[in-house]
């Protein structure tokens, strides 16, 4: 892929005209939005999580959703997990465990983000919401998400990728087996 020209550079986000060689020696022309890396975090406590409620403004609604967020330049996928989660939940965690990662969109973007369960939390004093954020931290057992993906209450591809990969996750699977009722 050999970049031809800059279509947008600013804010979050660039958006870059690329060349594109195939095998047969086809040469193809395309757009690719490149919006940097973001992790996603699912923060449990016993056999509940929190997820966000967040207004979205490029769909005009608000949607549940796990907590996330960009990276900022030279923070690695984990620093970024541990100051999303407390600037979005106003909670910590002592043990984030790293579950894999995403790419969102790959058809048009580079898009990477990093999944990851968090444990042990505890309320931040560094706690401060970002004031163009519309979020509200709602508790939710584990069985309510999982419904709420199975009647579309949970649209939100990232969320549904890091609850999947959660529950395969082989701390999730040791967890259910060694559940009561579960022989």
């Amino acid at each position: 892929m050999k970049k031809i020209d800059d279509i947008y550079n600013g804010g979050r986000f660039k958006i870059e005209r690329v060349e594109v060689d195939l095998p047969g020696g086809v040469t193809l022309e395309r757009v690719v939005v490149k919006p940097g890396g973001a992790v996603a975090m699912l923060p449990i406590e016993g056999d509940s999580c929190y997820l966000i409620k967040q207004y979205r403004y490029p769909i005009d609604e608000y949607i549940y959703e796990a907590p996330a967020g960009t990276m900022n330049e030279g923070e690695t996928p984990d620093e970024t997990a541990y100051r999303e989660l407390i600037e979005e939940t106003g909670y910590r965690s002592d043990r984030l465990v790293p579950i894999g990662f995403i790419y969102t969109t790959p058809g048009y973007t580079n898009e990477r983000i990093w999944l990851y369960e968090a444990h042990s939390l505890t309320p931040s004093n560094e706690f401060h919401k970002d004031e163009d954020e519309l979020i509200e931290v709602v508790k939710v057992k584990k069985e309510e998400v999982f419904e709420m993906i199975r009647d579309g209450r949970i649209v939100d591809a990232k969320t549904i990728c890091l609850v999947l990969k959660s529950l395969l996750s082989e701390e999730a699977v040791k967890a259910y087996v060694n559940s009561p009722g579960k022989e």
